[in-house]
């Protein structure tokens, strides 16, 4: 949120490149690669999601690589975990998310924003902020190792906004566009993969059905 306050208020100026780093402390098993998606849909999707929402403005191309190498049973669903993806967005505004499925030191997830007039980053959360110095090294904690742990105080803001959205009506911070649209993203990332070549995601978007033209997302 103080990021996206940063872009929003102009404290940084005009957004220029952005990146992304999401790591997961550990691999999945093989087999859930088998409907989960793949990478770009479980595990950037949530990275396409905070992108669009930094940045403030809609993808409008996508170039993906990807690799296998910490899973090597995920080949056979056509599946990498290891994945760097760049996007560019409507307003020029350029960036990558980079992702892997295993980051031996814990759940890596950091970002940094350059505009024309500054710029914002955010860095991993951990347990404690105590760092130890002796004549040897300097050293600190590992981050926190799984999301729910890092991200406790934001699930429960998120339930607290999905309430006060049913209780009282206040507007609805996450539309079904929002939702619709990181979706977008991934299926974009996973033909480019496959293509070996940046992808509108235009070429990959498909019409409303008739009952949802006009829909506003609430």
């Amino acid at each position: 949120m103080r990021v996206r306050k940063a872009i929003e208020t102009g404290e940084i100026g005009e957004t220029h490149i952005f990146h992304i780093v999401s790591r997961d402390p550990e691999p999945p098993p093989a087999h859930y690669s088998a409907s989960s998606g793949g990478i770009w849909m479980d595990c950037t999707i949530h990275d396409f999601d905070m992108a669009r929402f930094l940045i403030g403005d809609e993808v409008e191309e996508v170039y993906a690589q990807g690799a296998v190498r910490i899973t090597p049973g995920i080949a056979q669903y056509g599946d990498v975990d290891t994945s760097l993806v760049m996007l560019r967005f409507r307003n020029q505004t350029i960036g990558t998310i980079d992702n892997s499925r295993r980051a031996v030191y814990g759940y890596d997830q950091r970002c940094e924003v350059f505009g024309s007039a500054g710029s914002i980053s955010i860095n991993n959360s951990y347990t404690n902020t105590a760092v130890v110095s002796t004549a040897h090294h300097i050293q600190r904690d590992l981050p926190m190792h799984f999301f729910m742990d890092r991200y406790t105080d934001s699930f429960v803001r998120e339930m607290e906004m999905f309430c006060s959205a049913l209780l009282d009506g206040d507007p609805i911070p996450c539309t079904g566009l929002d939702g619709r649209a990181p979706v977008l993203i991934a299926l974009a990332a996973r033909q480019s993969y496959h293509a070996g070549a940046p992808v509108k995601t235009q070429d990959v978007d498909r019409p409303l059905p008739t009952e949802l033209l006009g829909w506003d997302g609430e």
